[in-house]
């Protein structure tokens, strides 16, 4: 089960709630990273990090007290109208109910991410799940998906990482507007 956090109320009928993270989510945080292979795991320090200093573009699924979910993203700053997906993780008890695609809609539905038209994340080819995710969340969206070879093995990661191929999913306007 992934590690109980202090503090926070939890639902009456056992329902996940998603909610903006707060600094003491980041222990809980980088522990479900952990448990989601084949994710990389940052620090702790960086998820506490992404907690605090980026809580308006991240979001956080609990279920009775637990953290269940996780996405962090980020408005590119060069930009202002893209969205970039950091990470997403899901604890394998929560895994089949929708959870990463209603994360990723509560996101795009919050003012900070006003005005994106377009999504972006990074992915290896063998990552599945992420690839399943992001292909229903565009067809969802009713948005374009497009993905190419972006920081790759040999020239950014040494040869010791597979290449991260930059999915891009670009919005229709109406579609960017009610999301």
């Amino acid at each position: 089960m992934a590690t109980p956090i202090r503090n926070v109320k939890k639902s009456d009928d056992g329902a996940v709630v998603l909610r903006k993270p707060v600094p003491e989510d980041g222990a809980a945080v980088w522990e479900l990273v952990k448990a989601c292979s084949p994710l990389d795991e940052n620090s702790m320090y960086c998820n506490l990090i992404q907690c605090d200093h980026f809580r308006d573009t991240c979001v956080v699924a609990e279920k009775d007290g637990n953290v269940v979910g996780w996405v962090s993203g980020h408005v590119l700053p060069s930009t202002g109208d893209t969205f970039f997906v950091w990470q997403v993780a899901v604890h394998e008890d929560a895994r089949g109910l929708g959870l990463g695609g209603r994360m990723l809609r509560e996101l795009m539905q919050r003012d900070e991410t006003e005005g994106c038209t377009k999504m972006q994340t990074t992915i290896t080819l063998d990552n599945k799940a992420s690839w399943a995710l992001f292909t229903k969340y565009a067809d969802r969206m009713d948005a374009m998906l497009d993905s190419e070879p972006h920081y790759k093995r040999d020239e950014h990661f040494n040869g010791d990482h597979a290449t991260e191929h930059m999915v891009t999913i670009t919005m229709a306007e109406d579609v960017a507007q009610a999301a």
